[in-house]
């Protein structure tokens, strides 16, 4: 692609998002102060963990959503609804059973009034360059995954647009079929075939942003905001085995899972891990299994991030969360990107069942307050039962409501398998009938 223009096409400029409670009161924050430019001929990727407002981010970009706070400039222009230059590729393909490829290609020329000769002829024009020549007349239903995905790019750069706009387009698609179509974008792109001047995509998955994006930026959560920002110098095709590749996909792992350098206090060293701490949706066979796999030769208690996710196929929407609940546990440490046991996690790998879950248990009353807060009220009652309510009435001062009873969840899932309560989820009721 040419070289960057020194005007931006794009600017974000201290964009917030709020999502209101139905309380009317401010809500949670999504977005703050985010800020980014978008220049002539390059490739950005928002890259951060489920939650963290890629999409919210995305959406404002396009028009879709206005945001709280701030201001998206196009060309020169503010953005307050969607703009004619600026196309979008969803993750969930999104066309229209009812119409055929060429009739959903040319969906959306028929809305901005063009001539039905000219959209015609431009959607075929597209159909083509996107590799789907020969299907022009058939439906959503008779085509694989990876073929409704190319309908659907035909269908956002049919408009000639100067920006597209791409949240995780690969995501829903299997492994070969992703990397199939994201080679075929990549090499229209470096040839200059496609109608667009830039592109902005949202990914969770680090070796796709390295592959494709010539900056990173890197969001941060709770708020959302642009946390770092990595240029990426590697000319294409990019190669995931080369030497340059590997390290720059070890320093963006060692830059999202580093922790914020705080004082210890009443919370030792992690920092907003009391008892209104949002818990994240981990199953305990994940904990286990990445204990396991860790412990296990090559890694032998110290294994690379990069490395243990390629070889457990799991994404940083996955790993990173199972990671932090294990350091929560302290049964591991994440430091530079790579993941090792403490002592308690090494004993851990190498128990048996039982021991397991008494060593889980003990974890949970030391480290995690709203699963000591619970056992406590269960063991000071006659009845040895309490209300879930009671629980998820005191997070919502730390959270919103779909927060806590995730978070509720997640210490339900934990200390049935550490045998320190049980739950009846149709009485919404905790109890001491099964642990001892």
């Amino acid at each position: 692609m040419s070289t960057l223009s020194a005007t931006p096409l794009l600017e974000i400029r201290h964009v917030e998002q709020r999502y209101r409670g139905t309380s009317g009161d401010e809500g949670i924050v999504i977005l703050d102060d985010a800020n980014l430019s978008l220049y002539e001929g390059e490739i950005v990727g928002l890259l951060g963990r489920s939650g963290c407002g890629k999409s919210s981010l995305l959406r404002i970009v396009s028009g879709l959503a206005r945001p709280s706070a701030g201001d998206v400039i196009y060309q020169g222009q503010p953005v307050t609804g969607p703009v004619n230059g600026i196309a979008m590729v969803f993750q969930s393909f999104a066309l229209f059973p009812w119409l055929s490829v060429l009739e959903n290609v040319e969906f959306g020329l028929r809305a901005m009034a063009v001539p039905e000769e000219e959209a015609h002829r431009r959607a075929l024009s597209a159909i083509d360059l996107i590799g789907l020549d020969g299907f022009e007349s058939a439906y959503p239903k008779e085509l694989s995954g990876g073929m409704r995905q190319r309908v659907g790019f035909a269908r956002a750069l049919v408009v000639n647009p100067s920006i597209l706009l791409m949240d995780e387009p690969f995501s829903a698609l299997d492994v070969l079929t992703a990397e199939t179509l994201r080679t075929d974008l990549l090499d229209l792109w470096c040839e200059g075939r496609m109608p667009i001047k830039s592109i902005l995509m949202v990914t969770h998955n680090i070796e796709e942003a390295v592959l494709m994006c010539d900056r990173i930026l890197i969001l941060s959560s709770n708020p959302g905001r642009v946390a770092s920002e990595i240029t990426v110098t590697l000319k294409h095709p990019r190669h995931r085995l080369d030497p340059e590749f590997r390290q720059l996909v070890d320093t963006i792992y060692a830059r999202m899972t580093q922790r914020p350098v705080t004082q210890p206090g009443r919370e030792g060293h992690f920092p907003g891990m009391g008892f209104g701490m949002i818990l994240p949706q981990v199953s305990t066979n994940t904990l286990a299994g990445l204990i396991e796999a860790v412990g296990a030769p090559p890694y032998n208690g110290k294994a690379d991030m990069p490395e243990i996710a390629r070889e457990l196929q799991m994404e940083i929407d996955e790993l990173f969360p199972a990671a932090e609940t294990l350091q929560l546990l302290r049964f591991a440490e994440v430091e530079a990107g790579d993941l090792h046991l403490t002592p308690a996690g090494r004993k851990f790998a190498d128990a048996d069942v039982d021991v397991r879950k008494k060593l889980f248990g003990d974890h949970l009353l030391a480290y995690v307050p709203l699963a000591a807060r619970i056992r406590r009220v269960l063991d000071e009652r006659s009845t040895h039962q309490a209300p879930a309510d009671r629980f998820a009435q005191e997070l919502e001062d730390y959270m919103s409501d779909r927060a806590a009873e995730s978070t509720l969840r997640s210490v339900t899932t934990w200390s049935r398998y550490g045998e320190l309560f049980d739950y009846d989820e149709a009485a919404r009721v905790f109890s001491l009938e099964n642990p001892q």
